[in-house]
């Protein structure tokens, strides 16, 4: 607020037109810029340019109170945890799940399972097409499993999805761990399944690396694409 109060004053100084709009795009501008000088996550830097111009549209509207409550509820059933486990929802694309179903072992009855499952799109085309696999999802957001849980059950699929934090599974039960979280996440997740995943497992890793720890493969699923990286035990 003080560094849009002091442009404002600065901009009429210079007898540059202002109207309404002028302290939400401001306001806005601001913060979006702060917001990626300090790093934070994208989606951060989205939410702060979008809210003042947000903020002045419900006013605008004079939208009854009880949507914002709605509105809440809603974003905490979504994204639940987000601010402590900095994992927001970053959805994987079917190109990617063809590409862990070409690493998943056809010939073995491999348990495999997803941590921060989303709305379960990958877990459900493994079971599909791996037949044989023990296919899970993990996620911590009510409102994302239980879709992804509706879906398994209306499809009849083979499909799990628990409700809870994959930090409290022990990772030695899991043949191929699948990963799709924040660099927030890695190094905690390295600790982990080194100290938990058993020889000929492996970990996979969609778009983001562990600091200090060289993939044993990496690949790519389209021309140009975000990296698969891949660890052997």
């Amino acid at each position: 607020m003080p560094l849009t109060l002091l442009t404002l004053y600065l901009l009429a100084r210079l007898h540059f037109p202002l109207n309404e709009l002028s302290p939400v795009l401001l306001q806005g501008g601001w913060a979006g810029l702060l917001t990626w000088r300090l790093g934070l996550a994208r989606w951060w830097r989205w939410i702060q340019l979008l809210f003042p111009a947000a903020l002045l549209l419900a006013l605008t509207l004079q939208l009854p109170p009880w949507l914002f409550l709605v509105a809440f509820l809603l974003s905490l059933g979504w994204y639940w945890s987000t601010f402590r486990t900095q994992v927001p929802y970053y959805p994987s694309t079917p190109v990617i799940w063809d590409a862990v179903r070409q690493v998943l072992p056809a010939d073995q009855a491999v348990r495999m399972i997803d941590i921060g499952s989303g709305l379960g799109g990958l877990v459900l085309y493994l079971a599909r097409q791996r037949p044989q696999a023990d296919c899970v999802g993990i996620e911590l957001a009510p409102l994302p499993w239980l879709y992804s849980w509706l879906r398994a059950r209306l499809a009849g699929s083979r499909a799990r999805f628990l409700l809870g934090d994959y930090e409290k599974l022990d990772f030695a039960q899991f043949q191929l761990v699948f990963a799709y979280l924040s660099p927030a996440a890695m190094s905690a997740l390295w600790r982990k399944a080194r100290a938990e995943m058993l020889p000929g497992s492996m970990l996979l890793s969609y778009e983001f690396a562990i600091e200090g720890q060289s993939p044993d493969q990496t690949i790519y699923a389209t021309e140009n694409g975000k990296p698969l990286y891949i660890w052997y035990f």
